[in-house]
């Protein structure tokens, strides 16, 4: 009987074994090289770009997200070639690779890096003081000293940066251990608003219209269903593209930023879920293939669009800290992959708050900024940025599931995973940016900028 019993179980440990295999080497090999892509990505950024400590962003924002496989990991930060590699069970192996001014790039295979020796930015000023602005108000230092804490340690906020402006003017800033006005922090989603802003410029330019039908090559054909997409219905995620933040850990997002050399090409080739303006899709590769013809305008190349960036935009608005990363055919990641510090996204909030001109010039055309945070469909998304209202019929009313009630109307906001918010109150005059690594969302970011408004309603009240 023990024998039996024996070889039953060693029969069902060989068919576990072999289905274990069998998975390893179909979908787990893909799931594994997204994870040691996503840690090799993350902290060569970390490292590289934001100068703060790998192993911390590693415990704080990716060993959270690797669902039991933590303990599999393996990485190494290389300073003296810059770079990180990683394996998983000592195999799927990833590598990222700093390049100056353009940030880090996850390589695909072996060879050479595109582009590596990247390019030597100039320097970008700033009008703002070297020193940390501290809330003079009472309610607003405790408006921030509530965004800081933790109310929930099983659910930490981890909040890395406040900034806050009213009236163009830098009234109060906060930083966490380590992170200070100049330190970049992964924008993810946030990186959309800049494409945004990118596209308005090459609008302004006259090398784009928003009704026209995307210039992207792979579409050129009349008989392709993608041909009649608009960059409008790109920028509103409109397109008829899929939603694509479903499937889990293999997501279309996911394949495209972990797996995909060409981004935009894989883009391209996704087919379209709806016809183009019928449906909202909340769209990543969108917003690549938008990068694509900020690449494609800039000349063609990763220091091209690198040097365009910096130009039109950045050096501009005083975003000394901001980098733009690209994929390895030079496209920039135009869905996530921005690095800046809050104090570069509050002077890019002010940008919209000032009707797209800065300093007499104008950066985005004229109209352009209502247009961003008009509605798209009856979603509570405009182009590029989110809305505080969603619509039912003809009545306007609050955008529940995106929106945040407590504040104005007129508010919109731009919104990036692990709890990046950049909200503009053009009735308030007033831009809020809150930066950090929070894995549940439960930022407290609505209640810190309704704390705020009403300290500045006391503090102008008569």
């Amino acid at each position: 009987m023990a024998l039996r019993l024996l070889k039953i179980t060693l029969v069902t440990l060989l068919v576990f074994l072999l289905a274990a295999a069998l998975w390893i080497g179909t979908a787990g090999k893909d799931l594994f090289r997204t994870a040691t892509g996503s840690v090799s990505h993350s902290l060569c950024a970390a490292t590289f770009v934001s100068h703060v400590d790998p192993q911390q962003i590693f415990q704080e924002e990716q060993l959270p997200l690797m669902r039991g496989i933590g303990w599999a990991i393996h990485y190494e930060v290389d300073h003296a070639m810059r770079e990180v590699r990683t394996s998983v069970f000592g195999d799927f192996t990833a590598r990222a690779v700093y390049r100056e001014g353009l940030g880090c790039l996850l390589v695909h295979g072996g060879g050479a890096v595109p582009e590596a020796a990247g390019f030597e930015p100039a320097p970008i000023a700033s009008t703002w003081p070297a020193s940390m602005v501290e809330p003079s108000d009472p309610t607003i230092r405790r408006a921030l000293d509530q965004a800081f804490a933790e109310p929930d340690p099983a659910h930490p906020r981890l909040t890395k940066a406040v900034v806050v402006v009213h009236d163009g003017k830098l009234i109060a800033e906060r930083y966490a251990a380590g992170y200070g006005p100049d330190t970049p922090i992964w924008a993810h989603s946030l990186t959309k608003s800049v494409i945004n802003a990118l596209i308005g410029i090459l609008v302004r330019e006259g090398k784009l219209q928003l009704d026209q039908p995307a210039p992207i090559a792979a579409w050129r054909s009349p008989a392709d269903p993608h041909h009649a997409v608009t960059v409008d219905q790109l920028l509103r995620m409109n397109s008829g593209l899929p939603f694509d933040e479903t499937d889990g850990a293999l997501s279309p997002m996911t394949r495209m930023l972990f797996l995909e050399r060409d981004m935009a090409g894989y883009a391209a080739r996704t087919p379209l879920a709806h016809p183009p303006g019928t449906a909202w899709g909340y769209s990543n590769l969108g917003y690549v293939l938008l990068s694509r013809l900020v690449r494609d305008a800039a000349g063609g190349s990763a220091v091209d669009a690198g040097r365009f960036v910096r130009r039109e935009l950045f050096a501009p608005l005083g975003m000394r800290s901001a980098v733009i990363e690209t994929d390895a055919t030079g496209t920039p990641v135009g869905s996530s992959n921005v690095y800046a510090s809050a104090r570069d996204f509050a002077r890019f909030g002010q940008l919209y708050l000032d009707d797209g001109v800065v300093d007499g010039r104008r950066i985005l055309p004229e109209g352009w900024v209502a247009y961003s945070h008009s509605q798209t469909l009856k979603t509570g998304y405009g182009a590029g940025f989110w809305t505080n209202l969603v619509s039912e019929g003809s009545v306007p009313v609050w955008n529940a599931p995106w929106g945040m009630p407590r504040l104005p109307k007129d508010m919109y906001y731009g919104r990036g995973a692990l709890g990046q918010y950049l909200v503009i109150v053009p009735s308030e005059r007033l831009v809020v940016v809150r930066m950090g690594i929070s894995i549940d969302y439960g930022t407290g970011t609505e209640d810190m900028v309704a704390a705020i408004i009403a300290a500045l309603h006391r503090r102008s009240a008569p």
